[in-house]
């Protein structure tokens, strides 16, 4: 989800090829189809007044969109040479502090050597130019925000499927260092070899994460806290949606998590903060949140996959004396 300088909201889809838009007007919402029957058109980011789109290996730009709605796109493929593999690559993307547009190109398999153009964060300027590698040895991100103190990029990371129900552990890292090397496929979560690609010191430079997300948790969308609706403790800290396990005897995740944790990455605590999608007596589900926004109020956007919906999150209770 991207949210526009007039208050729209644009929301890509993985499954069905669509890119939503959704408007409130005099107090009733209206949506539309954007866009459609593109391959997995997941990434959607807003500056300046124009939207972007990533698709699998297709980037377009929507010029002024708020104020001109039918406006064509204008396709910016081949600028970004995204590669087109489809596995591990459904986009998410967004505006860094410097203005540049961060995008992830996934590792193409659950476990592999992957070439010199996967699994990395690339930063472009808008138009596709001036492409820099911003971390390489990354598995699967779908979801990075940039500190508010310091600018530096934060992300989730999907563990490799098949080395066990309780591991590795999804995790979230933060990049201190352009071109930070995170592991993949030799090094997992806080220092666990690889038993298919060994290799000697296998962690040796890896940068380790703030923290672990759970076992196959689905870790996705995440953004840092900036609002005043929730209280004092909240601020700065992240919201991370867990979509839950799929291949997992005992299902874990289905919710959105919160991590405190120092500017510096350290001491970083784990806690659940939007529960209620499965039951855990049933080992049942019925929701997967995949995303988060922070709306201009400090309210907070949920989306779930499996209904199709956008949940509104306040607060309205009174902050606690410090």
């Amino acid at each position: 989800m991207t949210r526009g300088s007039k208050g729209t909201i644009w929301a890509g889809t993985r499954i069905i090829g669509r890119v939503y838009e959704i408007k409130d007007k005099g107090g009733q919402r209206e949506h539309r189809i954007l866009a459609e029957k593109l391959v997995q058109p997941n990434g959607v980011a807003f500056q300046g007044g124009s939207l972007y789109v990533a698709a699998i290996n297709r980037v377009f730009r929507y010029e002024g969109i708020e104020d001109n709605p039918n406006v064509k796109p204008v396709e910016l493929t081949a600028q970004f040479k995204l590669p087109p593999d489809v596995h591990h690559n459904w986009k998410f993307m967004a505006f860094g502090p410097d203005s540049k547009l961060y995008i992830q190109v996934g590792s193409p398999c659950n476990i592999c050597e992957p070439s010199d153009q996967h699994g990395q964060i690339r930063r472009y300027v808008a138009d596709g130019s001036g492409m820099e590698v911003v971390a390489r040895g990354i598995r699967n991100t779908v979801g990075f925000d940039f500190h508010p103190q310091t600018g530096e990029v934060w992300f989730t990371d999907n563990g490799r499927d098949w080395m066990g129900e309780d591991g590795p552990q999804d995790e979230l890292n933060r990049v201190a260092k352009i071109g930070a090397f995170f592991g993949f496929p030799y090094c997992h979560a806080q220092g666990i070899p690889d038993r298919e690609f060994p290799k000697k010191d296998p962690c040796k430079g890896v940068t380790l994460p703030v923290a672990l997300m759970g076992p196959h948790a689905g870790a996705l969308g995440m953004r840092f806290y900036t609002g005043t609706m929730f209280p004092k403790e909240y601020q700065n800290s992240i919201f991370v949606a867990r979509r839950g396990s799929w291949n997992r005897t005992k299902m874990f995740g289905f919710d959105v998590a919160n991590v405190r944790a120092g500017a510096d990455g350290k001491n970083a605590k784990v806690t659940p903060f939007m529960t209620g999608f499965m039951d855990p007596k049933e080992n049942k589900f019925w929701g997967r949140p995949v995303d988060v926004l922070q709306l201009p109020d400090g309210s907070l956007l949920v989306s779930d996959e499996q209904l199709g919906a956008i949940y509104r999150v306040t607060y309205s209770g009174k902050p606690k004396k410090s």
